[in-house]
């Protein structure tokens, strides 16, 4: 009788002491950048980011790292612009961090503290509102991280001695996945 006892004390504190060490890793992302210019519009595309995500204690910790050259205007020139403007070959990534709990999975919304280093800057940004989508066990996050120039000591190009806006939002569209 006290083994059977011990045994369902067991089971249930299971969940409260034991919970398991978890890894996720980014299974498909999109990342789209915006800029402004009085005489139009571009977006720089880009699908090659890698990330992976460390649960433990309750909290996860996720890195997720992209190529600045991986990023696709639809125009080389412009591209090549973007990649000496942001100081590319020299700081040839992108990475985000993120921490996150572990009880954030069970809410549709998610609000990350983000820290990201990009033309040799790291900037910060706060509650930063993400969009979380649970199917099977994947999860689909979507959202905006309001990023400007300014954030990264970056001059605003111009063309025509107008200079592009300091805004330049970029969507985030990631699936990930339990490894």
């Amino acid at each position: 009788m006290h083994r059977k006892v011990l045994i369902a004390f067991l089971l249930l504190a299971l969940p409260v002491f034991g919970v398991p060490d978890g890894q996720w890793v980014l299974e498909q992302c999109t990342l789209t950048y915006h800029v402004s210019h009085p005489l139009h519009q571009s977006e720089g595309v880009s699908h090659a980011a890698r990330g992976k995500g460390i649960c433990h204690g309750g909290q996860c910790d996720f890195l997720i790292a992209v190529a600045v050259k991986s990023f696709d205007s639809g125009d080389s020139n412009r591209d090549l612009h973007m990649l000496q403007v942001t100081r590319g070959a020299q700081f040839p990534l992108v990475t985000v961090r993120t921490r996150l709990p572990e009880a954030a999975s069970t809410s549709a919304t998610i609000r990350a503290d983000l820290e990201i280093q990009f033309a040799g800057q790291t900037a910060q940004y706060k509650q930063v509102p993400f969009e979380l989508v649970t199917q099977g066990n994947e999860a689909r996050i979507s959202g905006t991280i309001p990023a400007t120039l300014a954030d990264f000591k970056i001059e605003p190009p111009t063309l025509l001695t107008m200079p592009v806006k300091n805004e330049i939002p970029v969507r985030v569209d990631m699936t990930w996945r339990p490894q």
